[in-house]
């Protein structure tokens, strides 16, 4: 079995990004947990291995960039790996297809956790506000209309002044 260049290339960034995904996928998870153990402190120590991760998945972005534009240079298909991997010989292409489809699904299972993630920590941000808004306002809401009174009981549609 020959192996040509660019399949070896594409190979070798392949499982540096797996590795990469694989670790942001595992921090993601103790996050997830973190997050719903509302565990502050062990969140922020997370921080260094989230650099790391970051600075890994951009030298993994630096690479491809380098990759396609050297592809590009030659007249290969420069677009995505996927596209370059589709101009390789036959059975080269069809040996980083697996590779190629598992980097995608890991990816978009990040963006699924990443948003998952996001959407708890907003709601969390709204419970916040609403609760200070609440110790702001001794509970008591302002009417939608009226004098300017504090009403004694709310879920009213009309003006007080009526």
């Amino acid at each position: 079995m020959t192996t040509t260049p660019w399949e070896s290339d594409i190979a070798s960034l392949l499982q540096r990004l797996a590795g990469a995904q694989t670790g942001l996928l595992a921090l993601l998870a103790e996050k997830r947990q973190l997050i719903v153990q509302r565990d502050h402190q062990s969140l922020a120590a997370l921080a260094p291995r989230e650099q790391e991760l970051a600075a890994e998945l951009h030298a993994c972005h630096e690479q491809r960039t380098a990759l396609l534009a050297r592809a590009g240079d030659e007249g290969l298909p420069a677009q995505t790996l996927t596209d370059l991997n589709g101009s390789l010989p036959h059975p080269a292409r069809g040996r980083l297809d697996e590779p190629l489809a598992e980097a995608r699904e890991r990816s978009r299972l990040v963006r699924h956790e990443c948003l998952a993630q996001w959407v708890a920590v907003q709601r969390s941000v709204l419970h916040l506000s609403q609760l200070l808004e609440i110790f702001a306002t001794g509970g008591r809401s302002r009417p939608t209309y009226g004098n300017g009174e504090m009403s004694a009981q709310s879920g009213s549609l009309m003006d007080q002044a009526v």
